[in-house]
């Protein structure tokens, strides 16, 4: 029975490592701490390796702050775009309510129209439903960058224990309680961790982009239907406007362009003819 409970345990812990539980678990509170007390006395110019630690922990404090705020503001585009998709359904389906109607009518032109009107809105939900898979993609990578800011600060913190306790170490500081050989291994263990969470964001950061670029091939097709471009926010694309929408990307851009130069050249030769 006693081996039995043994290959169960067993089983447990291959299926909790397998599925990402102990290996990925959240980064948690450093264990050792040396106390800036015991270096007060020290010249500040010895302390040129603490302070700069100090510096990289806040830096890394702030970008875990920034990658909390990143997740909670793709939430609320995620939301957006879900009833962008709801409303572009609704499209199809009166839609197809008129090309039944057309149908019936018999008229070429009404026909016509309506099979086009229909094409467009079933482009457009192609469209939107490829802008909800890149966005929620997009926060699959946010959640493990996130993931990677907060080892990232654990790794700065304990980078500036370290830095502190060895200015101790080299001071022949001895506190009650502190074992010098503690913070080292912290380091190195924190440090191993954030290169982990660093691929694992590559990762997301990977397939986030494969669905974007899948997202904007079909929301130009759905805009060449809809004679217009759209407008969508593209937050790994390029900066947004001050209106808060995305820039036009370069081929939305390349079109304008192109589509005015005509303009231009006419009025040189209305104005070269007279």
């Amino acid at each position: 029975m006693g081996a039995l409970t043994k290959s169960f345990a067993g089983l447990f812990v291959f299926t909790i490592i397998a599925c990402g539980g102990p290996k990925d678990s959240p980064p948690g509170p450093l264990g050792k701490h040396f106390d800036d007390m015991y270096i007060a006395a020290i010249p500040l110019d010895q302390k040129q390796q603490v302070v700069q630690t100090q510096n990289d922990w806040s830096v890394a404090k702030m970008e875990n702050a920034k990658a909390d705020a990143d997740v909670n503001s793709v939430n609320t585009q995620i939301e957006v775009a879900r009833n962008d998709l709801k409303a572009a359904h609704l499209s199809v389906d009166s839609g197809n309510t008129q090309k039944r109607d057309a149908d019936k009518s018999g008229d070429g032109n009404r026909i016509n129209q309506a099979t086009k009107d229909l094409r467009t809105a079933e482009d457009m939900v192609k469209a939107a439903d490829a802008r909800e898979h890149y966005l929620e993609a997009y926060r699959e990578y946010l959640k493990r960058q996130q993931r990677w800011a907060q080892e990232n600060m654990y790794a700065k913190e304990a980078a500036y224990e370290l830095a502190k306790a060895q200015l101790g170490q080299k001071a022949n500081i001895a506190p009650k309680g502190v074992v010098y050989t503690d913070f080292p291994s912290q380091n190195d263990e924190r440090s191993r961790r954030v290169g982990g969470a660093k691929d694992r964001a590559e990762a997301e950061k990977r397939k986030a982009q494969e669905a974007r670029e899948a997202w904007l091939r079909a929301q130009r097709n759905a805009d060449a239907e809809n004679g217009k471009p759209s407008n969508y926010p593209d937050p790994m694309g390029l900066p947004t406007t001050a209106g808060g929408a995305a820039s036009p990307g370069p081929r939305s851009a390349r079109r304008r362009r192109v589509a005015s130069r005509p303009k231009a050249r006419a009025s040189w030769s209305s104005t070269t003819n007279a």
